[in-house]
């Protein structure tokens, strides 16, 4: 096993510095023909791991033509910010198409950084003459029940009223248990009701089923429509199938949930495809967790899959996907201390000697980017053996890091290329419920970490 030296060493000798944030370009040449793109953090809550995927999206954007970006997010929020970056006006400001994130964390979508992207978003779109060529942001994510069945009405309400009132029927099945989901999956599961199982997937079948009777008008626009509809649709069936699952076991809610993240990204691309008639280029942006890849890690020793893994697996050739994941070392991060706790502006510890984390420190290097695909055989063999490595979600309790936030990961393996920052610091979220530190942004933004 190679040890910690040689790992340091080869790091040394191969890592690419990062002054600015213009020097993402080099990780172009890297990202080279790939397809899809997924762009980690290491946690939902560091400004550098948000700028960095903003300033990398914008240059395979315009360098790279790609199509869009998918997020870890549910579908209708993230489909109303997508509206206004594609040209809507149904709302005056990013800041107002952010409103859809209600539920927790609203921070890890409505922050700064979000707003900027946004508007950036929206100013080159509006450059794009034709409104089916813009570039979007839809949410991979499945916890939007309720909101996805209001959408799923709408559409149907104006697309075909009485296809409406069989929907509305279905989903009357949740009564008022639509808005507390998880109350919904812990009274079937201890056989308290029956499940709503059949009647979603009865409404998805029919509202994919005979798709032409439902688009009232011809073009692009009624197309998405239907398309964003139907993914609602799915949305609920998934939803419905994930609350239930939460409590006969951890591994089957997660690979449910990333198998419908998968399921969703190869729906988009699939639709994006026909609508330009050609095969199309996303970014994906989540955690860590979701996007190095599971066999690399000991979630794979629980029966757990991610979408990493997933898009791997699906390439037809090599390079056709690249996985890009964000490690820190330590600095502050906004994070929670429970679930629907507030958002607190929290201290991250230095990591701990046996992780990857501090491996990537001991090199001496404040900011890198480090290639693993194409780095040399004997860096890769270095980096191969598993080591801890930490995960901060929206939740950080440093008290209990070690098992709360740790897991086992071979780096080489897990992704294609990693960028490290030593000291990171908080993304600002719109509000926040406690004091809050208040940081200047760089002169130099959004060049500038």
């Amino acid at each position: 096993m190679a040890g910690p030296h040689s790992s340091v060493q080869g790091i040394r000798q191969q890592a690419h510095p990062l002054t600015t944030l213009a020097d993402v370009e080099l990780l172009l040449d890297h990202i080279a023909g790939a397809r899809v793109v997924l762009l980690g953090e290491a946690t939902h809550g560091t400004q550098e791991f948000y700028r960095l995927r903003i300033e990398l999206t914008r240059r395979l954007i315009t360098d790279k033509g790609f199509d869009a970006v998918a997020v870890e997010a549910d579908w209708p929020a993230a489909l109303r910010a997508s509206r206004y970056a594609q040209g809507a006006d149904d709302d005056a400001s990013a800041t107002a198409s952010l409103a859809g994130f209600e539920r927790f964390p609203r921070w890890m979508w409505r922050n700064t950084e979000i707003v900027r992207w946004l508007d950036w978003l929206r100013a080159y779109n509006l450059r794009i003459a034709d409104p089916a060529a813009r570039i979007g942001f839809f949410g991979l994510d499945l916890y939007s029940l309720r909101a996805s069945m209001d959408a799923v009405l709408r559409y149907l309400a104006q697309a075909d009223p009485e296809a409406a009132k069989r929907a509305r029927a279905r989903y009357a099945c949740f009564d008022d248990l639509a808005d507390d989901p998880q109350a919904y999956g812990h009274a079937v599961s201890f056989g308290l009701r029956e499940d709503c199982e059949r009647d979603v997937l009865h409404q998805l079948r029919e509202l994919c089923s005979d798709a032409s009777r439902h688009l009232r008008r011809d073009g692009a626009a009624a197309a998405d429509e239907l398309f964003y509809a139907q993914q609602n649709a799915r949305v609920v069936r998934n939803a419905e199938h994930y609350y239930r699952t939460m409590f006969t076991g951890r591994t089957d809610s997660w690979n449910l949930r990333d198998q419908h993240m998968g399921d969703t990204l190869h729906a988009l691309r699939d639709h994006l495809a026909r609508q330009r008639d050609r095969p199309t280029k996303v970014v994906v942006w989540a955690h860590n967790s979701h996007i190095g890849d599971a066999r690399a890690t000991d979630a794979s020793l629980r029966g757990q899959l991610n979408l990493g893994q997933l898009v791997r697996e699906q390439q037809v050739d090599a390079g056709e996907t690249f996985l890009l994941g964000f490690t820190t070392h330590t600095g502050t991060v906004a994070a929670a201390s429970d679930w629907d706790a507030p958002v607190e502006l929290k201290m991250v510890l230095a990591s701990r000697l046996d992780s990857i984390e501090r491996v990537l420190h001991d090199s001496g290097l404040a900011r890198f980017v480090l290639p693993l695909r194409h780095a040399s055989l004997p860096l890769r063999q270095a980096l191969a053996p598993e080591r801890l490595q930490r995960a901060i979600g929206v939740i950080y309790r440093p008290e209990t890091e070690l098992w709360s936030h740790y897991f086992g990961a071979s780096l080489s393996r897990q992704f294609d290329a990693v960028v490290h920052l030593d000291e990171t610091h908080a993304l600002h979220p719109l509000e926040t419920e406690r004091s809050w530190q208040h940081t200047s942004e760089p002169e130099t933004y959004p060049t500038g970490m």
